[in-house]
C-alpha cells in the first residue's frame, strides 16, 4: 500500500485585496505533494508568494481558491503537528532561553517541570545548553535563531515549516546553521519545508527544490538534487545545478 503523502496542495490560489478595493493574485494554481522525511526547499523572486504558502499550509492563512490537506485532512486551522520557524526569531524578550522553548510545551498543557525537561534536551539538540539561562538579547543572531529552531523541536511536530530562517545572518554563521540543521533533520527525521532567497543554500540542503515563477507565484519547475550529502560546493554538478535554478530564476 502506498503511503500517503503528508501534505497535499491542490490547484491553490491565493489572492489579496487592497485598500483601494483592488485585487493582487499571489499564488496561482499550485499542486505540490510532499512525502514524510521529505525536505523541500522553495526559491523563487521576491513578492511570488513563497512565504504565502507557508502560512497557508500552517493554517495561519485561508486560501481563496483551492485546498491543501495534512494527513489527508484540509488545513482549515493551525495545528500542533505543524510548526513554524520565521526569520525574525519571535523570542519573548522578558524571558528566557530555557523558558522561551519550553513556551509552547507550557501552552500545551504539559507541566512546568515536564516542560522545562524536555527543554533542556532541545537546547542540547542545538548546542545551547550553556546558555538556558540567557536572555534572547544576549544571545548572537546564530544562537537566537538556534533556540528558535529548539523551540519548534521541542513541541515534536511532524512537518517543520521555515521561512528564511537563516536569512539575516551572516555567511559564515549561515554555513554552520545550515549543517546544524541536516544534524538534526538526519537524527530526528522531521519533513522540512524551507523557503529560501539562497540557490546554493536550496542546493545544500533540499532533497527536491521548488522553483517559482514571480508574482502571481506559479511552480516552474521541481527539481531533484540526487547529489549525496554532505554536498561538496566544489562539486561540479553543483555549480552546473546553480547555474540551471539562477537561470530559470532570471527569465
Amino acid at each position: 500500500m502506498l503511503q500517503e503523502a503528508v501534505i497535499n496542495i491542490e490547484n491553490l490560489c491565493k489572492t489579496y485585496a487592497t485598500k483601494q478595493g483592488a485585487f493582487v493574485p499571489a499564488l496561482k494554481d499550485i499542486n505540490l505533494s510532499v512525502d514524510l522525511n521529505d525536505f523541500i526547499c522553495i526559491v523563487g523572486p521576491s513578492g511570488c508568494g513563497k512565504s504565502t504558502m507557508l502560512r497557508i499550509i500552517a493554517g495561519l492563512e485561508q486560501t481563496s481558491e483551492g485546498r491543501v490537506f495534512y494527513m489527508g485532512e484540509e488545513v482549515k486551522k493551525t495545528n500542533r503537528e505543524v510548526g513554524m520557524v520565521f526569520q525574525d526569531y519571535s523570542l519573548l524578550p522578558w524571558q528566557n532561553v530555557l523558558d522561551n522553548i519550553a513556551l509552547g510545551l507550557v501552552f500545551a498543557g504539559m507541566s512546568r517541570n515536564e516542560s522545562l525537561q524536555l527543554a533542556h534536551k532541545y537546547l542540547k539538540l542545538v548546542g545551547l545548553e550553556a546558555f538556558a539561562r540567557a536572555y534572547p538579547y544576549e544571545l548572537s543572531g546564530g544562537m537566537q535563531q538556534r533556540a528558535a529552531i529548539a523551540r519548534a523541536l521541542a513541541n515534536d511536530p511532524r512537518v517543520l515549516l521555515m521561512d528564511e530562517p537563516f536569512g539575516a545572518l551572516d555567511a559564515h554563521t549561515r554555513i554552520l546553521l545550515q549543517e546544524e540543521l541536516l544534524r538534526i533533520w538526519e537524527q530526528d527525521r522531521k519533513t522540512i519545508m524551507f523557503v529560501t532567497h539562497s540557490v546554493d543554500e536550496a542546493i545544500y540542503l533540499a532533497d527536491r527544490i521548488i522553483v517559482m515563477s514571480a508574482h502571481p507565484g506559479q511552480i516552474k519547475e521541481v527539481i531533484d538534487v540526487t547529489m549525496p550529502r554532505p554536498r561538496d560546493r566544489a562539486n561540479p554538478l553543483y555549480g552546473q545545478m546553480n547555474a540551471r535554478i539562477l537561470g530559470m530564476l532570471d527569465r
